[in-house]
């Protein structure tokens, strides 16, 4: 079974490849905004039974006291695309979406597929200052903004705490930093870093990201020109190569096996999403810790973790992360009254129990309301964490990684979003060309400067076949 992080992390790759072939807009029959008959039509990528059903419960509340019907679709991330281009072609777009990732909204934005008036206004009435600021750069394009942001999840690195201290060893908050600690504590049969080198998953390319980013490489340059090949770039693929391939376990890195590596105990740091954070706990009985004392205690892992947010490399002013915002998208012929309605309902009475459905992997970036500026904030600090067992965030959590976490979001960086590349960004992300790259550097192939070369050439290949 695939965990949530992974299932919400392939979606981009899949949108890419099904909206890249070229814009829609000539395919619709319908362009202007959907009849007022107080019916809405919702698709929500939170398909998991427990979160659809925690999103139908919202809803009919929404539906009692506005009196607006919704057909609510949970939708599977392989359904995605096909249904986008379906609908489209037929002027049966859905009025919302919930759960958009950034890719997904730049590419449909991309392909006129927007209505882009509607987020406006919603912000301008819940107030802009009540959201977080980088969340509401990431998804505008200048003034305009594309969506409305709901919440977000973060690339972190997890370490052992206590393996740390007993080295001596300072938080693995810089390159010279977590090199220094992977090569001390990589011995035999122990691993000091894990970290994925999967060719054919995006986890990687995002992985890899974090940590480049961390650097100041970039995936453009300030002219639009590819710059993998860039001297932060190469910094970024040495260090890399170095954490996962000298540091790291032998073989093909996937999203599982790294995470099965460091429960077991047998790696000392890993780069994965905060989606980490209930697993780490103990509390998924499909992905429990197994490390030699988490047998007796459940939440050996998670009590003698450090987790960093934000790293920084020697190329770079200020440490710096990547994450995914998600948002609240209306499409192109949307019902305009009631769709406004709807999102501005899940983004104040039902936005608590919306990311308290999985409060490690949605941090609320709207902070609070004008009253109360650190309401949501508050709330997500309080919420349940967990599947099979479930466990008030701030009980199995210090509030000092609480509080990193949520300024994890103003530390977000996106490769091309900034430059207004949302296109390059999700063919990227469907093409791999990174992870590819990266795969070829990690066994042996090429050598780091190698890889950036290669990763430069194909995403600059994949920009002219968009022009």
């Amino acid at each position: 079974m695939r965990t949530r992080m992974r299932r919400s992390r392939t979606t981009a790759a899949v949108v890419t490849a099904a909206l890249a072939i070229g814009p829609l807009t000539s395919c619709s029959s319908s362009t202007g905004p959907g009849k007022p008959d107080r019916e809405i039509t919702v698709w929500s990528q939170e398909d998991l039974p427990d979160r659809v059903a925690a999103t139908r419960k919202i809803i009919a509340a929404f539906e009692k006291e506005t009196g607006i019907k919704v057909n609510f679709v949970g939708v599977h991330e392989t359904q995605v695309p096909q249904l986008i281009m379906s609908a489209a072609a037929s002027g049966n777009l859905p009025d919302v979406i919930g759960a958009a990732t950034l890719s997904q909204t730049w590419q449909m934005y991309t392909n006129d597929l927007l209505n882009t008036e509607i987020p406006s206004e919603i912000i301008g009435e819940l107030g802009r200052d009540t959201f977080n600021t980088n969340a509401l750069d990431l998804t505008s394009d200048g003034s305009t903004s594309l969506v409305v942001p709901s919440d977000a999840w973060l690339q972190v690195l997890v370490y052992r705490k206590d393996q740390f201290d007993e080295a001596g060893l300072s938080a693995p908050g810089t390159y010279a930093a977590a090199l220094k600690a992977a090569k001390e504590l990589n011995t035999k049969g122990h691993d000091g870093m894990s970290a994925a080198t999967d060719p054919g998953d995006v986890f990687t390319s995002q992985s890899f990201e974090n940590l480049a980013l961390a650097n100041d490489c970039q995936l453009v340059d300030n002219r639009h020109d590819v710059a993998l090949d860039s001297p932060q770039c190469a910094a970024a693929f040495s260090t890399y190569d170095k954490l996962a391939r000298a540091y790291g376990a032998p073989g093909t890195q996937t999203v599982d096996s790294t995470r099965a590596t460091y429960f077991s105990g047998r790696s000392s740091m890993i780069i994965w999403s905060s989606f980490l954070l209930d697993e780490l706990a103990g509390l998924r009985k499909d992905a429990l810790p197994s490390c030699p004392q988490c047998e007796r205690d459940p939440q050996y892992l998670s009590d003698n973790s450090g987790i960093v947010t934000a790293l920084k490399g020697p190329d770079a002013a200020e440490p710096a992360q990547f994450g995914e915002v998600t948002s609240w998208l209306t499409t192109r012929t949307a019902e305009t009254a009631a769709s406004r309605e709807f999102i501005e309902y899940m983004m104040g009475t039902g936005y608590e129990p919306w990311f308290g459905m999985a409060p490690e992997g949605k941090i609320p970036v709207r902070e609070g309301t004008a009253a109360q500026p650190e309401k949501y904030l508050d709330a997500w600090r309080h919420s349940d964490l967990g599947v099979d067992t479930r466990k008030p965030l701030d009980q199995v959590y210090p509030g000092e990684l609480l509080d990193q976490l949520a300024d994890g979001v103003t530390n977000m960086r996106r490769w091309g979003i900034a430059q207004g590349e949302g296109a390059l960004v999700g063919a990227t992300n469907g093409e791999l060309p990174v992870p590819k790259a990266i795969s070829d550097m990690t066994s042996g192939q090429t050598s780091p400067a190698e890889a950036a070369r290669e990763a430069d050439d194909e995403v600059t290949a994949l920009r002219t076949s968009l022009q």
